[in-house]
């Protein structure tokens, strides 16, 4: 619930003053609300582009527009009176913002320039990606507990992100192969004349699977289990890893229905990610001073994960021959993480 906050209260002052307890509380919760806007929208916009021609002003862009301008009214506030955030948080919250909103234009002059922007891979749309990670990694810093376990969720989704492209990318295709595709004539004849070839098989594969079939599991294997690796260290929560998981495979489960249900187009769920957040939990209970092994036990995890859901159900293309690399590249991380920020002797306790 939001207490109601005087505006008397919004004085000015200098970054990491003292925040009165319900102002704190005002202030992160109205960021959850920012963040979950932005959330839904980019979800919505990703099967609306595999349906339909791009719109600056389709309404998935509106919804993130909304929790946009939310973020950018949280922080001016940050910004004048002081509270909520010391000097370093406030600093990665506003250069976020700046590069989130340096990226629209540039993403729309792309658009005017090149048409159809065919992969969530492209570097105008990781601006966007690199923008709302910045601003997460301020509003983490400020927060703690449950609290924080929330915003590490949301960066858990800004990170997943671009492989969304290909886990819609798998019923594209099919759709196809089956003989009703999901994406309307427009869009299959666009991407077609940009690629400059006929609406053919080959043509639908590089739209609906842009990259390499090693990227999407190395990509999660690697990316996404440190980002739960580091909220398990820096929430000192016990199963926030597991709980973290499970909460993002059940938003993706709940709008990939209401999605299915308005007729836009479907996607896989993610739910090997969640073997791979077990094996992280288990480590920092069990093996708390062998994060390489961890990181191993993790990667491998994951990895099976994904194997066992492409045979069970479906699952991106994925080869697996990077495993190494994703292994290597979590145990860096998590070693380093170990190695200049030890978790407290003791019970977990939430980091402050």
């Amino acid at each position: 619930m939001f207490t109601p906050v005087s505006l008397n209260a919004l004085t000015r002052g200098k970054p990491g003053r003292e925040t009165p307890s319900d102002l704190r509380d005002f202030l992160f919760r109205s960021w959850i609300v920012a963040f979950a806007l932005k959330m839904v929208g980019s979800s919505w916009d990703v099967s609306w582009h595999f349906k339909w021609l791009r719109d600056d002003f389709a309404p998935p862009h509106l919804l993130n527009s909304a929790g946009t301008l939310l973020a950018l009214a949280l922080v001016g506030v940050h910004f004048y009176t002081g509270y909520g955030l010391d000097r370093i948080s406030q600093r990665f919250v506003e250069i976020g913002t700046a590069v989130f909103m340096i990226a629209i234009p540039i993403d729309v002059l792309n658009h005017r320039v090149n048409g159809l922007d065919i992969t969530a891979w492209s570097p105008s749309h990781a601006l966007l990606y690199i923008g709302t990670a910045l601003m997460l990694i301020g509003v983490i810093r400020a927060s703690s507990g449950v609290m924080r376990a929330v915003f590490f969720a949301f960066f858990l989704e800004n990170w997943q992100f671009p492989a969304l492209h290909q886990e819609y990318g798998v019923y594209a295709l099919k759709s196809w192969f089956a003989g009703d595709p999901e994406a309307e004539p427009s869009l299959l004849a666009f991407a077609a004349d940009q690629m400059g070839r006929p609406v053919d098989d080959t043509m639908v594969q590089q739209f609906a699977q842009p990259v390499s079939s090693w990227v999407y599991p190395l990509w999660t294997a690697a990316g996404v289990m440190l980002v739960l690796v580091l909220a398990r260290r820096f929430t000192g929560l016990r199963w926030t890893a597991t709980g973290i998981a499970a909460a993002y495979v059940a938003y993706r489960a709940v709008t990939g229905l209401l999605l299915d249900a308005a007729g836009f187009p479907q996607s896989v769920w993610p739910v090997f990610l969640i073997a791979g957040a077990v094996a992280i939990d288990l480590t920092f209970r069990y093996l708390p001073q062998l994060p390489v092994v961890g990181a191993f036990l993790t990667v491998g995890a994951a990895y099976c994960g994904l194997t066992v859901q492409g045979w069970v159900w479906d699952a991106p293309p994925n080869e697996l021959v990077a495993w190494p690399v994703a292994a290597v590249l979590l145990a860096a991380g998590w070693w380093a993480l170990a190695r200049f920020f030890p978790e407290p002797a003791g019970e977990p306790q939430p980091v402050s």
